[in-house]
């Protein structure tokens, strides 16, 4: 489906199920890979979903010096 504009409805549905795969801890590439849609695409219906992003690079957690 890539390469296709979705508009209305089918819009709405294909925000829905981004930004619901995102905060169910996807990365923006996973789930433009399982919705069908680029990068670009993917990241513009999160934001459109009000969806918050994470930080990059994972988590930051580091041991204390001994």
């Amino acid at each position: 489906m890539t390469g296709r504009r979705t508009t209305g409805e089918a819009r709405i549905r294909l925000r829905e199920r981004a930004a619901r795969l995102y905060l169910e801890g996807c990365t923006i590439q996973s789930t433009a890979r399982q919705i069908g849609r680029s990068y670009g695409c993917t990241r513009t219906l999160l934001l459109e979903a009000g969806v918050r992003f994470r930080r990059r690079g994972g988590s930051n957690f580091r041991k204390a010096a001994v």
